[in-house]
C-alpha cells in the first residue's frame, strides 16, 4: 500500500468551506480513481490553519496516475480557501490497521 500526505494551510475564515469542498468535491473524485483505498482528514488542535489529508492507495502507480490527472484541478478548487499551495509527501505503508479506524468512529 502507498500513501500521500497533503498538508494545507487553510485561511481561518474559510475552514468550513474547505471541509465542505474536501467532502463534496474532492472525495467523490478520489473514490472514482483506480486503486484508491481511503482518505483520512486531520486537523491540528494547536494550529487552526493546519490540515493534513492522508490518502491510501493500492500502489504507487495508482497514486501517481491520480496526481498527474487530477491533483492540479483539485488544488485549483481548494485554492480560494488556502493561504498557500499544499505540500505533498509520499510514503510506503509498512503497517496498517486502518480498518479499525472506521469501526472506532462508528462506535
Amino acid at each position: 500500500m502507498f500513501t500521500r500526505m497533503v498538508e494545507c494551510r487553510v485561511k481561518p475564515d474559510k475552514r468550513d468551506e474547505f471541509n465542505n469542498k474536501l467532502r463534496n468535491d474532492v472525495l467523490p473524485i478520489l473514490q472514482k480513481q483506480p486503486g484508491f483505498v481511503d482518505l483520512i482528514g486531520l486537523t491540528s488542535e494547536s494550529d487552526a490553519e493546519r490540515v493534513i489529508s492522508v490518502s491510501f492507495w493500492k500502489n504507487k502507480e495508482d497514486a501517481e496516475r491520480y496526481h498527474r490527472e487530477h491533483y492540479n484541478r483539485i488544488v485549483d478548487t481548494l485554492k480560494p480557501t488556502l493561504r498557500k499551495d499544499p505540500t505533498v509527501e509520499t510514503f510506503n505503508v509498512e503497517t496498517s490497521t486502518t480498518h479499525r479506524i472506521a469501526a472506532g468512529k462508528a462506535a
